[in-house]
């Protein structure tokens, strides 16, 4: 039977509004064991909740606005200040108001009555939990919608991260940055911490001398007062919050999009990212205009524990990306198209969150392709295609291999997997190939301007499928077909096997170098050829076959990051230990996750004395690490604890 067609049930259930999973796609098992409902829009101006991870009681008293004045305090590690936070009622029999708090200290609430008067607040922290922080309850009066929160952050918030002046390039000044994503806009501020609440902000911040603060907002000069204004005019998920100071410089791309930095990277980074106003041009020419006003980038300290992250305005960015041949802006290409998938069309849950990352890095590899050609974004298919395959290989579950995630996960962290990020992609691949480019693009264009500045699920993206594309294509693929993506485990036998021929002479190189001769003349080779070559060597490499691979390739040290990871990997593999030097400055002055996870993965579970080598160096390195990846190594080690 063909999805959707006119005659099944499952038709039926869209064309009215109800719910998808209620009669055509219960079929997947995840789903039927659903033991609440999961829609988060508004049907019949009723709201319900459907994220677990947040005690916000959104679907009856709703954030629209936060306003921060803060002063921002290095000596004690600190954001202290208030939190002004405009609600409407959804529910009017609702009298409280739940936020989501995270090691905060409440000084004090405060409420607006109808006549503008500020009074005292009674409130409750509820509810204390390692991974959701605690819950702040504030009951209100009738006709009240603003309350003022007198609080400061900890000094170990795991959502910022204070870099002392040794820990910075200059040397002179202290860092302060954040990272909100997924649940840790709650210990920088109280706030309605769920990607379904949407909310415009601004921001007074009152800084030291000398250092120059940013936020993902509109950035603000500094008044006579010495503070700095910002404003968010566009409604943003929480986990966009963003903020940054440093003795931070700028450079000009063009006149609307630059770059921020220290000065030891500033025009390397300037350089590097020369290319964004093409990057956005293509977005634009696909999927329609640029909401957001500017599009900055700020090249971070190396202890950045992601390669990017898309706040708007000001896209975050790992110092690993200078490559100095623009080889790796594919990540570049990624924050920005969160512009529209992510940005402007939000997952409502982190369950969904494909809807963020697989079609962001759908639009992305989109990009590269019209920037640099098909080869270039096939190479990255298969790259993607591969990393995808390990995150399979280890998933804790067959349901994590789901693009809808099941409603138990113990964490959003689930959610960041190569399931969402690659198997969203060739999801979205598949679709384009059954409808083709020429009806796929105008229906994802469209896509972005219908649910523009909205929260949304799954489900809603399959009913937006069916009414726009589907139902004009009837026979362009099967609810089989779509169920084993979206509810089914694994890779689909429908995905995209992408052939890369730059690769299959990759492959004939290698073939040739195992079997003693030479791989012939790599001197023009890709970071994507590189890749491809080191992450295929067979598994039983010889320490002699290792250190001819280094002395042919000069690998050891090597400035290109993901090749020196890839490198890495298999000289730990092989217990190659004449690599031990270059490793450990390596993880000593790089705090990207999706290196040093794996570094230390592999070393603590290769033998005792590897790991008990692995174990020194992180001493030394932990306090230059990002909270959330000191967590996630703890766990690394403590395994073998147990």
């Amino acid at each position: 039977m063909r999805l959707m067609n006119i005659a099944s049930p499952l038709t039926a259930s869209l064309v009215t509004g109800s719910f998808v999973l209620v009669l055509g796609l219960t079929a997947c098992g995840n789903e039927t064991k659903t033991p609440k409902p999961v829609k988060a829009q508004a049907t019949a101006n009723k709201i319900v909740k459907n994220d677990k991870f947040t005690y916000a009681n959104y679907d009856k008293v709703r954030m629209t606005h936060l306003s921060l004045n803060l002063d921002v305090n290095f000596d004690e590690k600190v954001l202290d200040g208030t939190a002004t936070i405009d609600f409407k009622v959804i529910d009017p029999t609702a009298f409280t108001l739940q936020l989501d708090t995270k090691d905060l200290t409440i000084r004090s609430v405060q409420g607006m009555s109808a006549d503008g008067q500020w009074s005292a607040l009674s409130y409750n922290l509820n509810d204390e939990d390692e991974l959701l922080g605690t819950m702040l309850a504030i009951p209100f009066s009738k006709g009240m919608n603003k309350v003022r929160i007198d609080y400061r952050t900890s000094p170990t918030a795991e959502g910022l991260q204070w870099l002392s002046p040794a820990q910075t390039a200059g040397k002179k000044h202290p860092y302060l940055f954040s990272q909100a994503q997924a649940l840790n806009a709650r210990t920088m501020t109280p706030v309605q911490d769920t990607p379904a609440v949407r909310i415009t902000y601004d921001a007074t911040l009152r800084v030291p001398d000398g250092l120059l603060p940013l936020m993902s907002a509109e950035q603000g000069e500094k008044d006579e007062n010495g503070e700095y204004h910002f404003k968010m005019p566009q409604p943003i998920p929480s986990y966009l919050l963003a903020i940054a100071v440093g003795d931070i410089k700028f450079k000009a791309i063009n006149d609307t999009i630059g770059v921020y930095a220290e000065q030891y990277i500033l025009d390397a980074a300037a350089e590097e990212f020369s290319e964004t106003p093409l990057m956005e041009e293509a977005n634009t020419k696909l999927y329609g205009p640029y909401r957001w006003g500017r599009y900055d980038l700020i090249v971070l300290p190396p202890s950045f524990p992601f390669g990017g992250m898309e706040n708007p305005r000001l896209s975050f960015m790992t110092p690993t990306l200078i490559a100095g041949d623009k080889s790796l802006t594919n990540v570049v290409a990624h924050e920005l198209a969160h512009s529209w998938s992510g940005n402007l069309v939000t997952n409502s849950s982190w369950r969904d969150a494909w809807l963020n990352e697989g079609v962001t890095s759908y639009v992305e590899n989109r990009v590269m392709e019209d920037l640099y050609g098909e080869e270039r974004a096939v190479m990255e298919q298969y790259l993607a295609l591969e990393d995808l395959k390990r995150d399979l290989a280890n998933a804790k579950r067959p349901e994590l291999t789901h693009l809808k995630l099941p409603v138990d996960m113990d964490s959003p962290d689930d959610a960041f997997t190569q399931v969402t990020y690659v198997k969203g992609q060739f999801f979205l691949i598949f679709l384009e190939e059954r409808f083709g480019r020429a009806a796929f693009d105008p229906f994802l264009k469209k896509y972005f301007n219908h649910f523009a500045f909205q929260s949304i699920t799954t489900e809603d993206f399959i009913k937006y499928l069916h009414d726009e594309l589907h139902v004009k294509n009837p026979d362009a693929l099967t609810r089989e077909e779509l169920d084993a993506w979206i509810y089914g485990p694994g890779i689909p036998d429908t995905a995209k096997d992408p052939k890369s021929s730059a690769f299959a002479k990759v492959d004939a190189a290698r073939t040739a170098w195992l079997g003693g001769g030479s791989a012939g003349d790599t001197s023009a080779w890709s970071t994507h050829e590189w890749l491809h070559f080191l992450n295929n060597m067979p598994e039983s490499l010889t320490l002699a076959q290792l250190k001819k691979l280094d002395d042919d390739f000069k690998l050891n040290g090597h400035q290109n990051a993901e090749i020196a990871f890839a490198w890495y990997m298999q000289a730990i593999k092989g217990n190659y230990s004449n690599v031990d030097a270059e490793l450990e400055k390596f993880l000593m002055n790089v705090g990207r996750g999706k290196f040093i996870y794996r570094l230390y993965g592999a070393l603590a579970s290769l033998n005792d004395e590897a790991r008990e080598w692995a174990k020194g160096v992180y001493a030394k390195a932990r306090p230059g690490y990002h909270p959330i990846a000191q967590r996630r190594i703890d766990a690394i080690f403590a395994k073998y604890n147990e």
